[in-house]
């Protein structure tokens, strides 16, 4: 069979060896519970002050459901406060001092993993930031739900929620 037909499970295990050698450096660091993901929070609520979970979703480029776990997980890190903001249903992510003492080392963090990114990214025979935004911009076009659908037949029937009788 080809290796292609596992799509998802290779993107989930490059992935993984990303963020896993991504979290090591953090042990490296002294920051053992540290997560990958929360790096860009960190970034942007630095650079651009306290922002809305809305605002950094957009600008990650990632949902507002990942950035709201995210978030969630870092205040009880001790690393974000949440208030509210103009508008009583919104909060506004803010650093904690906690945060501000990490921001040297992170930033050092930070200037290594985007050297090294674009390094292993010339290395590859297409850009895979070039072809994961590419990818992206197809799937908002068409999302994958549908295109499978274009290949099932017969189109499939709405579930009845019985189990088949041999289960």
């Amino acid at each position: 069979m080809d290796h292609r037909s596992f799509l998802g499970t290779r993107l989930r295990h490059l992935l993984d060896q990303l963020d896993g050698d991504i979290a090591r450096i953090y042990t490296d660091l002294g920051l053992p519970d540290f997560r990958p993901r929360y790096t860009p929070i960190i970034q942007l609520v630095h650079t651009h002050g306290p922002r809305s979970i809305r605002w950094l979703a957009d600008t990650i480029g990632i949902t507002h459901s990942a950035v709201s776990q995210t978030v969630n997980q870092m205040r009880r890190d001790g690393l974000v406060d949440l208030v509210p903001g103009e508008d009583a249903r919104q909060r506004l992510v803010h650093l904690t001092d906690h945060a501000h003492t990490l921001k040297p080392t992170l930033d050092a963090e930070w200037q290594a993993t985007n050297a090294a990114t674009l390094r292993f990214d010339a290395e590859l025979p297409h850009s895979l930031s070039d072809t994961i935004d590419a990818a992206l911009r197809a799937l908002a076009d068409k999302p994958m739900r549908d295109r499978i659908h274009e290949h099932l037949d017969p189109p499939p029937t709405e579930p009845t929620g019985k189990q088949h009788p041999n289960m």
